[in-house]
C-alpha cells in the first residue's frame, strides 16, 4: 500500500487545537488509513492508503478531526512520491549563502493560483526569497519563519487557499520516514 503524509495545520500551538498524537493515530485507523505514525507534536502523520483515495484523503481526515475533536483543520497530503519530489526540486537550495536552517515549505491544495508569486512579493522582506513550484511555495527566511511576513495567514489571504508550512529539516525527516 502507498505511503502518504498528511500535515495538519495549527494543532497543539499555543495551548490550541489540542490532539494528542496516540489519539490521532487511533483516528488514522479507525478510518481504515493503516500503519499510522506521527512525527512530532505539530500534526505530521505517516500513514497507508489504496492508490486511489488520494484525493479524497484531506478533505476525509479535516471532517473526522471536526466531528471527532470538534474543530477545524486544515489538512494537506501528499504521497511518499510526491514528498520526495518536493526534497528534490527546492531551487533555492542551489542559490549561493541558502542556509537549510531557514528554509521553509509552504504545502497548498493544489496548484498556486496564476500570478501567486506577483501576490506574495508584497511579503518578502529586503532578504527573504520564495520560489512558487506547483503546489509549493519554498521559503528561505534569514531571519527566520517568526521575523518573516510569510505566515500561513498571510499565504491563504494572498492566495485564497488553505495552507501549512514546514521547516526543511522537518520535510527531510518526513521524506526520510516516508521512505521506511
Amino acid at each position: 500500500m502507498p505511503v502518504y503524509v498528511a500535515m495538519l495545520r495549527g494543532i497543539n500551538v499555543s495551548g490550541h487545537k489540542i490532539i494528542k498524537m496516540e489519539a490521532l493515530r487511533a483516528m488514522f485507523e479507525t478510518m481504515g488509513l493503516g500503519a499510522a505514525r506521527t512525527y512530532i507534536q505539530s500534526g505530521n502523520v505517516l500513514f497507508e492508503a489504496s492508490k486511489n483515495a488520494g484525493p479524497t484523503l484531506a478533505p476525509n481526515i479535516s471532517e473526522k478531526i471536526r466531528a471527532q475533536f470538534g474543530f477545524d483543520v486544515s489538512v494537506q497530503v501528499r504521497s511518499a512520491a510526491e514528498l520526495a519530489e518536493v526534497c528534490k526540486k527546492n531551487p533555492l537550495l542551489d542559490e549561493p549563502a541558502v542556509d537549510a536552517a531557514r528554509l521553509y515549505v509552504t504545502f497548498l491544495p493544489a496548484p498556486a493560483p496564476a500570478k501567486a508569486a506577483e501576490r506574495l512579493q508584497p511579503l518578502a522582506a529586503k532578504a527573504d526569497r520564495f520560489a512558487v513550484c506547483g503546489r509549493e511555495i519554498f521559503l528561505f527566511c534569514p531571519g527566520g519563519y517568526g521575523g518573516t511576513k510569510f505566515s500561513n495567514n498571510a499565504i491563504e489571504k494572498k492566495l485564497s487557499v488553505p495552507a501549512t508550512t514546514r521547516n526543511w529539516k522537518t520535510v527531510g525527516v518526513l521524506c526520510e520516514m516516508a521512505r521506511q
